[in-house]
């Protein structure tokens, strides 16, 4: 009877185990509409080809509006957050450039010095590796780097652009006019709610 119950309990601790090894990181999140990026304070749900977010162990997570302001907020935590370090990350995300999909940032190559620009101007841009050529060929850029190669001095400053002040005069990307009221961003990421 001792037998049955040593292995009864041996074959639990072994799926337990089993159970843990496969737990995969945390699966990216949608922004909800008051998501702040925590480095530049702009509402992130208007730009999700650009979204960028940090998922903790403890299930809290940071939204960005881009790879850059989550590169600078990974690089020096202690100025952006307190109480969490690198080792509580769960899981980093970033929108591919082409597939315009969350992916795991150790996937993608982060490219630096092209004519593509986000939400707060410069970005190091994440594009899938067999992209790069393609990539560069289209819209140039000087450096290419893997999520682990980041630095602080690759990172471009931030632009500062006011997304608020249009009239009924401006046109926007898709040659609609925006509201005279100046609702909504000119972009074709604006959302009625």
């Amino acid at each position: 009877m001792k037998t049955k119950y040593l292995m009864l309990a041996l074959i639990v601790v072994a799926v337990m185990v089993m159970s843990v090894a496969m737990v995969s990181a945390a699966e990216p999140m949608k922004p909800a509409v008051k998501d702040k990026c925590p480095v530049c304070g702009m509402v992130v749900h208007p730009f999700p080809q650009w979204l960028a977010q940090i998922i903790f162990k403890d299930k809290t997570y940071e939204m960005f509006d881009g790879s850059k302001d989550m590169l600078r907020f990974y690089l020096d935590m202690e100025k952006y957050t307190k109480g969490k370090k690198k080792e509580d990350i769960e899981s980093i995300y970033v929108t591919d450039y082409y597939t315009t999909k969350l992916v795991d940032a150790n996937s993608v190559v982060f490219i630096k010095g092209s004519d593509v620009m986000g939400p707060m101007g410069k970005e190091l841009v994440p594009v899938s590796a067999d992209k790069v050529e393609s990539f560069i060929k289209d819209h140039k850029g000087d450096k290419q780097l893997k999520f682990s190669e980041v630095t602080v001095a690759d990172i471009p400053e931030t632009e500062m652009h006011d997304h608020t002040k249009h009239d009924k005069k401006d046109d926007d990307e898709h040659g609609e006019k925006t509201s005279e009221h100046g609702e909504g961003n000119g972009s074709k990421h604006d959302k009625k709610e």
